[in-house]
């Protein structure tokens, strides 16, 4: 499980059941976690609780979601989600336009959400990725360094880039393309065929010889899986 050391998130919903099931999933990836019903009691619980993330369903009486976003933004280094039952491009527009960093459509998975809580503290607050736990592995950005069962890999830079996107997104299935783009930058111009040759690299310092831990997904990409 990956873990984030004191990351708080808020949690907006008007609907009980799905602030109940973001809640419980939360807590069970390590997060700290508050809940509101409503976007009055959202301003009041930023105040004291300080997230880093707030998820903000758009569709809440009283003041809605976009009314909160527009009042944080002004005040709080905050990163906001917003949630919509409505699929409309003027919606989303307008969440993005007066600050809103992320935009998920209802009926959403919880896996697509944490996957965009992730790059949203990545983006925004990559100081809280000083150290993190997932399963055997343990990143230290500051060091530079990751630890797979206790033992440091010997990295080259770009191993240890690949290996740190490949850990911090486990359970997704990531293409080449992907992690050309956000490894060695959009403008790269060598061959996709680059990823193999690292990833056969990695797997020979991990001592993968079944590709359990990274796993190739024929014709999708790569995936770890994480226990």
């Amino acid at each position: 499980m990956q873990q984030l050391k004191g990351v708080k998130i808020l949690v907006v919903d008007d609907e009980p059941n799905i602030l109940q099931f973001l809640e419980l999933g939360l807590q069970n990836e390590g997060f700290k976690v508050q809940t509101a019903q409503d976007g009055l009691t959202a301003i009041t619980l930023i105040k004291q609780f300080q997230p880093q993330v707030v998820v903000l369903d758009v569709m809440m009486p009283g003041m809605d979601g976009f009314e909160v976003c527009r009042m944080l933004k002004k005040t709080e280094n905050v990163a906001v989600i917003m949630l919509t039952a409505r699929d409309e491009v003027d919606d989303r527009v307008k969440g993005l336009t007066i600050g809103a960093d992320d935009y998920l459509i209802k009926p959403f998975s919880f896996e697509e959400l944490l996957a965009r809580i992730y790059a949203r503290i990545r983006n925004q607050f990559p100081n809280l990725f000083g150290e993190v736990a997932a399963g055997a592995f343990l990143i230290d950005d500051r060091r530079k360094e990751i630890k797979f069962e206790d033992r440091v890999l010997e990295l080259s830079p770009t191993e240890y880039e690949l290996l740190k996107f490949l850990v911090l997104n486990h359970g997704l299935v990531l293409s080449k393309a992907m992690i050309l783009d956000k490894v060695w930058g959009y403008d790269f111009g060598g061959e996709e065929n680059i990823v193999e040759v690292y990833i056969r690299s990695l797997r020979d310092k991990l001592n993968d010889k079944d590709h359990q831990i990274i796993r190739t997904m024929r014709g999708l990409g790569y995936r770890v899986d994480i226990s």
